[in-house]
């Protein structure tokens, strides 16, 4: 696999303004993985380990409470997933997740990004094939052998191992990723993981050179300073 997911290019908090975009969309997707998995954490893995990726990033718990607050009640939001693929400058390729209650409005506002930039958003599946979908969890460690064992015996399909640096990097199949979790828990106790998340990882990565930097640069960071935008995947190399 490499070590292509540490690559991707992190939208970082560095105002107020921009932190609130962070709790915002930790909020949409907190409220939407309760709303279909139950608000209880102990009940739905893939809350909890969602729940500990925000207090992690330092998400307020007000934000936290009031996400699965309007998740246990009646109505409310009606999110839905939404995904769109193409090619930015440098001809990277690019996905962009969203979480929309209005997909009309979010798909005009992404492809105001990709023309804006001189890219070219594509049509569905265009680009993912040349993408891997993998749960992904990072951790302090070096037993790599003691990691697949434990693993196998909860019987997750795991996709590859790297043990570098003192890091234990584990790959899985997105449907495993709440069985993943919990086996490492299980196998060595409470974990402190650096990376635990669902990502696409490109098969192949794209060099950018000159005036295309600065254009692929601008590109994420519009699409990141959308609120429906909750993840952008690509495969481009940035100096």
């Amino acid at each position: 696999m490499g070590r292509a997911f540490q690559n991707r290019k992190e939208s970082m908090a560095k105002t107020a303004a921009a932190k609130t975009k962070v709790y915002s969309k930790y909020g949409r997707e907190i409220y939407v993985c309760a709303k279909s998995g139950g608000s209880d954490p102990n009940g739905n893995l893939s809350l909890r380990g969602l729940l500990d990726r925000a207090k992690k990033d330092q998400v307020p718990s007000h934000v936290i409470d009031k996400a699965l607050e309007k998740a246990a009640g009646v109505g409310g939001e009606d999110y839905s997933a939404a995904r769109y693929e193409g090619f930015g400058p440098g001809n990277a390729m690019v996905i962009v997740e969203c979480l929309t209650d209005n997909p009309n409005r979010t798909f005009g506002d992404v492809r105001a990004c990709f023309t804006k930039t001189k890219s070219k958003i594509g049509t569905p599946g265009s680009v993912s094939h040349m993408f891997d979908h993998l749960a992904i969890f990072a951790f302090a460690g070096d037993d790599e052998e003691a990691t697949l064992e434990a693993l196998m015996e909860a019987e997750v399909d795991v996709t590859d191992i790297e043990s570098e640096g003192g890091q234990i990097t584990v790959f899985s199949p997105p449907t495993d990723f709440a069985r993943t979790r919990q086996a490492l828990h299980d196998a060595f106790g409470d974990i402190d993981f650096e990376v635990e998340e669902i990502q696409f990882l490109p098969q192949a990565t794209t060099p950018i050179e000159g005036d295309d930097v600065a254009l692929f640069e601008k590109l994420l960071d519009m699409l990141n300073d959308l609120d429906d935008v909750q993840n952008v995947y690509h495969s481009a190399e940035l100096p």
